[in-house]
């Protein structure tokens, strides 16, 4: 029910801007969907060991409002308006985060009791966030939408709020007892729904498909303001960073009010 509301209220919110007036001041509206593969860096297995990474990733969805300020209705279009309006764009977006999570690396595959405990542990985390977006275009953007280019690549930097809820279980037995418990996360442990802040950086490229159409690629880093996303957080000199989601998605955007 609280990420309904989180989405409803993202939508209402994108509504109101596609209004024709906000046209008459060279804003153009564009909404945006993307999918593809995240992968988490959390306390399950070994941060940086490349199997644990890739089998632990999840997936990600978003839905994207961008605000296009080289937008103009007539045709006295100057090459004398701003940087800002020629090179970047506002983005508002919502995104969701699900992965199952499993321990992997050198210690979950030794056969002792450490690597049993570790074995026998499955976590999953879900995460809902959304906030705003800066994205830096090198070239210009009215020159890209008029089919000057058929690439336009971009950086972007964004933070976002964020709600999580973390869940895990293990094969031999509830985690409030100890014995069912690799020692390092012993008090190391929480699964209530939390909230924090993300901080994010990527890469992207849009393709021109059509007069009202994009495709985009972007890969992009997200650094999380807590280490409980996954659950755990444990107090060790190992633990250095807090949670981190790297993705990779696919998208396609409508201009809505473009002329």
């Amino acid at each position: 029910m609280h990420n309904c509301k989180i989405l409803i209220a993202f939508i209402v919110f994108t509504y109101l801007f596609q209004g024709k007036g906000y046209a008459q001041f060279g804003i153009a509206h564009e909404i945006g969907v993307k999918a593809g593969p995240a992968s988490f860096f959390t306390d399950y297995g070994e941060r940086w060991n490349v199997r644990n990474n890739l089998n632990n990733a999840g997936y990600g969805i978003g839905i994207s409002h961008y605000m296009n300020f080289a937008y103009k209705t007539d045709c006295h279009y100057s090459q004398a308006t701003s940087f800002f309006t020629n090179h970047f764009r506002i983005r508002n977006e919502l995104d969701y985060f699900y992965s199952k999570l499993e321990h992997y690396g050198p210690v979950a595959s030794k056969p002792t009791l450490g690597g049993q405990l570790l074995r026998a542990m499955h976590g999953e985390s879900e995460i809902i966030e959304g906030g705003i977006h800066l994205e830096y275009h090198p070239f210009r953007i009215r020159d890209f939408t008029h089919s000057g280019y058929m690439f336009s690549p971009y950086i972007s930097l964004g933070g976002h709020f964020v709600s999580y809820k973390a869940d895990a279980y293990s094969d031999l037995g509830s985690l409030e007892n100890e014995k069912n418990v690799f020692p390092t996360f012993v008090d190391g442990m929480n699964f209530d729904r939390g909230s924090t802040y993300s901080i994010i950086g990527g890469l992207g490229v849009r393709y021109r498909l059509g007069f009202r159409h994009d495709l985009l690629i972007e890969a992009r880093g997200q650094y999380y303001g807590s280490d409980w996303l996954d659950g755990l957080n444990i107090a060790a000199p190992q633990n250095k960073f807090n949670d981190y989601i790297f993705w990779v998605n696919v998208g396609y955007v409508y201009y809505i009010n473009f002329q």
